[in-house]
């Protein structure tokens, strides 16, 4: 069989590479689920049976001891339920909707926390809600992607800084060499996406032992309950079982909410960012099953799977291939193709690749990281500055350069 005939059979065997490495998510993403919820029913089920075991005794107990009718007891139960909803409490808290308290709970509603411990029980407060939250989440997430992208440039910086450190304490930089010359001795050097997690990661374990810390005197709650909240508030799954600042009175009040205001934003942003470079090397995997299952697949068509799928994906341990104009990936310059221009949408590269190819190759953080290092501004498309669809890292650089690609395309 000739090879375009081989590639033509290959086709009709194979789907998109960007639908493929949706479905292929979609199904573990599934699969996650079910062994998350079989794990958390058999951890959790046995003790709400007991709880509610011991709610029912309880309830015949006081019902015989007061001479109180079930049906009476369940009504007041109810009662107090919905005063509870709306923030009647026998203990003492501070007002729910004052200003403070409403501005805690905006801050809880922007950042998609959302605790639901104060939630508005008005019409118009719910028709308000809606038209508020929906401009107020998007700003913060815009928030946190420009954020990620100055976290990203910062660490760039100090990554190269701790390089050429190592570089004159080997003997191989000489130590009175100026900086410009230093930086054009590194031009196979690039951050690495696996360090910026690692140090995400271990600011978002410092910030949570921090703020536990902090909340376990002062709030009364067990260390681990501390930290076991810090992870839901930061995460932005926010239950709402465990919500920091809510006693009328502290110790020291106005700057235990201000270190709280602090811990939530801090810790939100960090666990963000973390989620985004851990999202790049998800895909990093699932290329990878990808290739992998391409294989199984379809053995006689290795030498045309190089063709199949889209332009934009890089495969972890694939060799860099030409340009379709004879160019390699290595070459300088900015994109004016729409092969490496495609090459924007976020994926990342093999270890192996990472050493020996440039900032046209890499994905969008991978290529931020370098030039940050570097000092020099990214280079994008002429197309998408012209569109204004440029610049961004993570989810918000996908939609922008997908964006632009399809601005183009009209």
């Amino acid at each position: 069989m000739m090879p375009a005939q081989r590639l033509q059979g290959c086709r009709s065997l194979h789907i998109n590479e960007d639908n493929g490495r949706f479905l292929l998510l979609a199904v573990l993403i599934i699969v996650y689920l079910l062994c998350g919820a079989a794990v958390f029913s058999a951890i959790e089920r046995p003790s709400e049976l007991r709880a509610h075991g011991r709610w029912n005794r309880t309830l015949l107990n006081f019902s015989d001891t007061f001479n109180i009718s079930l049906q009476d007891l369940s009504s007041f139960l109810k009662e107090y339920e919905a005063a509870i909803a709306a923030g009647v409490r026998v203990d003492a808290l501070r007002p729910r909707w004052d200003f403070t308290g409403a501005f805690y709970f905006v801050g809880t509603v922007v950042s998609t926390i959302g605790f639901g411990m104060t939630t508005p029980v008005t019409v118009a407060g719910k028709v308000f809600l809606i038209f508020y939250g929906l401009l107020g989440c998007a700003a913060t997430i815009l928030f946190f992607n420009l954020f990620l992208e100055r976290i990203i440039t910062l660490l760039a910086v100090v990554m190269k800084a701790v390089r050429l450190r190592r570089l004159r304490t080997s003997g191989l930089l000489p130590p009175g060499i100026c900086q410009d010359f230093a930086a054009s001795t590194l031009p196979g050097w690039k951050p690495s996406v696996y360090h910026v997690m690692l140090i995400l990661g271990l600011s978002a374990i410092v910030i949570s032992c921090c703020a536990s810390a902090m909340y376990t005197p002062v709030e009364g709650w067990a260390y681990l309950d501390s930290l076991y909240f810090c992870f839901v508030t930061f995460s932005t799954i926010g239950f709402g079982d465990l919500v920091s600042s809510q006693n009328a009175e502290y110790g020291y009040q106005g700057l235990y909410r201000l270190a709280n205001f602090i811990f939530i934003l801090t810790g939100v942003c960090c666990i963000y960012s973390l989620f985004n470079v851990i999202s790049i090397v998800i895909k990093q995997v699932l290329n990878w099953m990808l290739g992998k299952m391409s294989c199984l697949c379809c053995q006689r068509c290795n030498k045309a799977n190089a063709f199949l799928g889209r332009r934009n994906a890089i495969r972890p341990g694939s060799r860099l291939r030409r340009g379709r104009f004879g160019r390699t990936p290595d070459s300088d310059g900015p994109c004016d193709s729409d092969t490496e221009g495609r090459r924007l949408s976020g994926e990342m590269i093999s270890m192996r690749d990472l050493t020996g190819s440039n900032k046209i190759s890499l994905a969008i953080m991978q290529k931020q990281l370098s030039e940050s290092a570097n000092g020099y501004p990214r280079t994008v498309c002429g197309s998408s500055r012209q569109n204004g669809f440029s610049g961004g890292v993570g989810a918000l650089g996908i939609m922008n350069n997908r964006l632009a690609e399809t601005s183009d395309s009209r």
